[in-house]
């Protein structure tokens, strides 16, 4: 099996190769009941790795494509996903105060690339997002971003408190944006290295999230609509980051 467009990596075989090989691959379709040893394979070798694997009908898998999928379909990943334990001993090394954003449980690929596109113009350092459950950096994302996320830094994390303990560990002052915040995000502190955290606009961030960040923030509303959409949330947050660290020099 070999690659019917760049996107996309069709069979067993050809997806086992690629992960051997280091390939940065988005997510991975397999036949809901596909069995045998080369499935037991395809399997031992996604362990331990953060790539969302989603159990499908068949029909779907015949949908992307009529090639012998073998009930095993890859998508490629658009980016190189990073790891936040990488990234920030290296942005500390360069003199700098971070400003990180954490898209938690955000599936809508427009929202999330309006905001990249916002975080490239604010010189945010890093964008981070779950492995599960989240949007990931596909075509639509890239299209959205006008072209933020190709030198937009994209962290993918398998455990969101792990990721908040480490940041937490390493001097980062955790915001998160919530409609149940102690006060308006303008009182909020961010000259600090310091991570935003913004949820989905329907759930928002999960409580187990939020116990361990040092402010819950919200924007004040005036009108009749429930809540802002997230992207434009996100903006206003970073925007007030950035005016706080221009004061500040």
């Amino acid at each position: 099996m070999i690659q019917e467009r760049s996107e996309m990596i069709f069979g067993i075989r050809a997806v086992i190769e690629a992960l051997e090989a280091g390939k940065d691959i988005d997510k991975i379709l397999v036949k809901r009941d596909m069995q045998g040893e080369l499935s037991k394979e395809l399997f031992a070798a996604l362990k331990g790795r953060l790539i969302p694997v989603q159990r499908v009908p068949a029909e779907k898998l015949n949908r992307i494509t009529r090639k012998n999928h073998q009930g095993v379909v890859a998508f490629m990943a658009a980016v190189s996903y990073q790891r936040v334990e990488d990234i920030v001993p290296t942005l500390f090394e360069e003199g700098k105060t971070p400003l990180l954003v954490l898209l938690d449980g955000i599936t809508d690929v427009r929202n999330f690339g309006a905001i990249a596109r916002t975080c490239e113009c604010a010189g945010v350092d890093a964008v981070i997002i779950p492995a599960k459950n989240s949007v990931s950096v596909n075509a639509d994302a890239m299209k959205t971003s006008a072209g933020a996320l190709h030198t937009l830094s994209v962290c993918r994390e398998q455990s969101i408190l792990s990721t908040i303990d480490y940041l937490k560990a390493s001097g980062f002052h955790i915001v998160a944006a919530t409609e149940k915040g102690d006060y308006a995000y303008t009182e909020a502190r961010y000259a600090d290295p310091v991570c935003i955290i913004m949820g989905a606009e329907d759930t928002g961030i999960p409580y187990e999230h939020l116990a361990q960040c040092d402010e819950w923030v919200k924007i004040p509303q005036y009108g009749h609509i429930g809540s802002l959409n997230v992207s434009v949330a996100a903006g206003i947050l970073i925007y007030e980051a950035v005016r706080q660290r221009n004061l500040g020099q």
